[in-house]
């Protein structure tokens, strides 16, 4: 199961710091942050280091990384563990080395991962899109709180990167959608590279190709509301440090759309070379700066926006914060992945007071079998969200649903939650009726032995849970599950009759059974007529 669903968990004793490192494997460089972390959540920046890579132009023209790249991040990284040993950083929970897409897009990424790992002993997780939008989140969310004029109002934001655009639309601390494109400054180079464009051509075939990716992010984010542009990452940073004064570069910035359009076209206008030498950036970003700040400047224009919000912040300091409120930031994280899980349901029109009660009793079943099921906190998150959309199958038929259900919670994007805990949501959901999870069924023979037991110890909770609300009308609502000699038995005092339920238990419950290998009973407890 990946760690996505709540942040890793770096122990501290009240009063005491701990210095902790990130290194993120971006497509042109590889970057370190050093920092020290409070108990009380406080992160104070040691140091940072950068040194430039190529993995994207490898990953993005020959879909594999060459033999000297991998090296040369071995060469990087070995000398990033021996600053990081001089700070006392040593065990794994002080550490988290990320990649993005230069790697998880790559045809040898395992074998890059490896290397790696038995060159330097780090372990390197490779995130997928839903990671780097929840780690994202993490890091810009304070500072769209602690500026008055986008605390309260619809946000979208944006980072260019060299591979991908990730998006996030934020109002009032809610994630309202997030996904990542495959628009990515290196990314765009190397595809018209591909096509050997002229030189003269290459800034209208690029300027192209950029409406292209902006006109789709506009059809899934276009609001009737106003909305303000959030732009993060290393290319807007830039733009910071040219376009303002240096002592304003910490905090939020408004950058006129004007300014960045000039800069962008300026950029445009120098090779490489002469980028390098008038801006004293490495070769990697002289090549996409150019690129990115278009990208920005298009998508700005598309929405109406005269001004883009540059935020100094990046993928390390979202890391940062996940090391500094590992307790916070799991409760709230659940709440946006919740919420995004609902917002999905509602967009196939599901029975939604239903889904919320059957969930609500779901969670209660976990709860209470809890000794018996033996799983985790994140589990439980796993069988909420598919009681949640269990039942969004009927909106394309009532005949297989089940199975709708599944391919349609694999194919939509949920914040916070990774393709294998979608999956896993899927499956549960599949599993709500019919047939037992197979070993030949699609999805669930790529599990390993753990995840395909937790499918089926949920899907059964779920069947219950679904049965208790058979007449979709929400009336039974307290109940106690404590185990009797061989069976279960759960107990209500919301109603007298419950016959309904009984049938459906009957007739859902041998997945239980099979499972967990004992019989359930439902049975009413007698109201105190004296009470």
């Amino acid at each position: 199961m990946s760690a996505n669903i709540g942040p890793r968990t770096l122990p501290r004793e009240p009063g005491q710091s701990q210095a902790v490192a990130v290194i993120d494997i971006g497509a042109t460089s590889i970057r370190m942050a050093i920092a020290e972390i409070h108990s009380d959540g406080r992160v104070r920046s040691l140091e940072s280091l950068t040194q430039a890579v190529a993995l994207g132009k490898d990953t993005f023209t020959s879909r594999r990384i060459r033999r000297s790249s991998i090296e040369e991040c071995v060469r990087v990284l070995k000398s990033y563990r021996r600053a990081m040993q001089q700070y006392g950083i040593t065990r794994p929970e002080q550490m988290r080395i990320v990649a993005t897409s230069a790697v998880r897009e790559a045809s040898n990424r395992l074998a890059f991962i490896d290397r790696i790992f038995i060159a330097t002993g780090l372990v390197i997780d490779s995130l997928d899109e839903a990671e780097v939008n929840r780690i994202t989140y993490m890091g810009v969310q304070p500072l769209l709180n602690s500026t008055p004029e986008l605390a309260a109002t619809k946000n979208i934001v944006v980072e260019i990167g060299s591979g991908s655009t990730e998006i996030l639309v934020v109002r009032k601390g809610n994630v309202l959608f997030s996904n990542s494109y495959r628009l990515g400054s290196l990314r765009l180079i190397e595809q018209l590279d591909k096509l050997r464009t002229p030189g003269g051509k290459i800034r209208s075939i690029m300027d192209t190709q950029i409406r292209r990716f902006i006109e789709a992010i506009y059809d899934h984010v276009q609001s009737e509301s106003k909305v303000e542009i959030v732009g993060i990452g290393g290319d807007i940073r830039f733009a910071m440090s040219v376009l303002c004064r240096e002592d304003d570069t910490q905090a939020m910035v408004n950058l006129p759309l004007s300014s960045i359009s000039r800069l962008a076209d300026e950029i445009l206008e120098k090779s490489n070379e002469e980028i390098v030498h008038q801006y004293n950036i490495s070769f990697p970003d002289a090549e996409t700066v150019g690129p990115a700040l278009l990208c920005y400047v298009r998508l700005a224009e598309r929405f109406g926006c005269n001004t883009i919000h540059a935020a100094p912040t990046n993928l390390r300091d979202g890391l940062l914060s996940d090391f500094a409120h590992s307790e916070r930031w799991t409760d709230e994280f659940r709440n946006q992945i919740i919420r995004s899980a609902i917002n999905l349901g509602r967009k196939f029109s599901f029975d939604e007071k239903h889904a919320r009660h059957v969930a609500s009793l779901s969670r209660k079943l976990f709860a209470d079998l809890k000794e018996e099921h033996q799983l985790d906190e994140r589990m439980e998150l796993i069988l909420y969200v598919a009681s949640l959309l269990y039942g969004i199958g009927h909106f394309i038929n009532v005949r297989s649903n089940h199975k709708h259900a599944m391919y349609m919670i694999r194919n939509s994007e949920l914040f916070g939650l990774s393709r294998k805990d979608v999956l896993l949501i899927a499956l549960v959901a599949r599993y709500h009726r019919r047939s037992s999870p197979q070993s030949e069924h699609e999805g669930y023979a790529t599990l390993d032995r753990a995840d395909r037991v937790a499918v089926s110890k949920l899907a059964a909770i779920l069947r219950i849970a679904i049965a208790l609300d058979e007449t979709r009308s929400q009336r039974i609502t307290n109940i106690r599950c404590r185990r009797d000699s061989d069976r279960w038995i759960i107990s209500t005092s919301d109603v007298e009759d419950l016959s309904l339920e009984q049938l459906m238990l009957r007739q859902t419950g041998t997945l239980f059974e099979e499972v967990f290998g004992m019989s359930l009973l439902l049975r009413a407890l007698r109201r105190n007529v004296n009470a």
